[in-house]
């Protein structure tokens, strides 16, 4: 898998700007949200947290240096890339020194925009105490792009099988219960049946033999179990 699922706000006054990263970035797997103001991006993450905020330093209402100060006052855990025509290396050096995970200056490329977010999601992984590829026997699962593999091959899964597959990853060893899963996964109860539905689905993916699981494990009238790290 890529990115899919990581929710990066765009916070830029210019709609040209915004359109340009919905476009590029949502093919590069990023759900993206959208604020052109400081507070419409402060509005955004009240609503929902981000995964990563592409930030612009010349915002309407509020510049974005002292919106920068203002979350990491808030002590929010947030990769933060400062996204800015200002190429003066003063403006550089206090956009980091008020918490910015990088700086990139328009005019950008896609691939690098994109490169730059990979590693800023890479040290929040670090930060958090996760290590950015898990490995257990032939089963890898890379955090930061995303992409899960057995032995040499890309599994491909849905957003819901990832889901469930990286809350496993994050707790490997330990048993999750059905009600801790499907709350994590849907954000309230629900019936236990679809959380055996999508582990079957996933099972068939990347175990060999998925009637006979190496990886990921049922604690009968309890839950699962993933398979510790090597």
């Amino acid at each position: 898998m890529t990115a899919t699922d990581i929710k990066v706000l765009v916070v830029d006054d210019e709609p040209a700007i915004r359109r340009l990263l919905r476009v590029g970035l949502s093919t590069e797997g990023y759900a993206i949200r959208e604020a052109a103001t400081a507070r419409e991006a402060v509005e955004r993450i009240a609503e929902e947290l981000p995964d990563l905020v592409i930030l612009d330093l010349g915002l309407p209402d509020m510049s974005g240096q002292e919106l920068l100060q203002k979350w990491r006052a808030e002590a929010l855990v947030l990769p933060i890339v400062i996204l800015s025509s200002r190429t003066d290396e003063a403006g550089i050096v206090d956009a980091l020194e008020n918490g910015a995970d990088d700086y990139v200056t328009k005019p950008f490329g896609m691939k690098e925009l994109a490169a730059r977010l990979r590693v800023a999601l890479r040290h929040k992984l670090q930060q958090q105490g996760e290590k950015p590829i898990f490995q257990t026997g032939e089963l890898s699962v890379d955090l930061v792009k995303r992409i899960v593999r057995l032995g040499e091959q890309e599994v491909k899964l849905s957003p819901k099988e990832y889901d469930i597959l990286r809350i496993l990853v994050q707790h490997a060893g330990k048993v999750l219960t059905h009600q801790y899963l499907m709350k994590q996964v849907w954000g309230a109860s629900a019936d236990v049946q679809y959380l055996r539905v999508y582990v079957r689905q996933l099972r068939q993916k990347i175990e060999r033999i998925p009637d006979q699981p190496q990886y990921i494990t049922t604690e009968t009238g309890v839950g699962y179990r993933l398979r510790e790290a090597e």
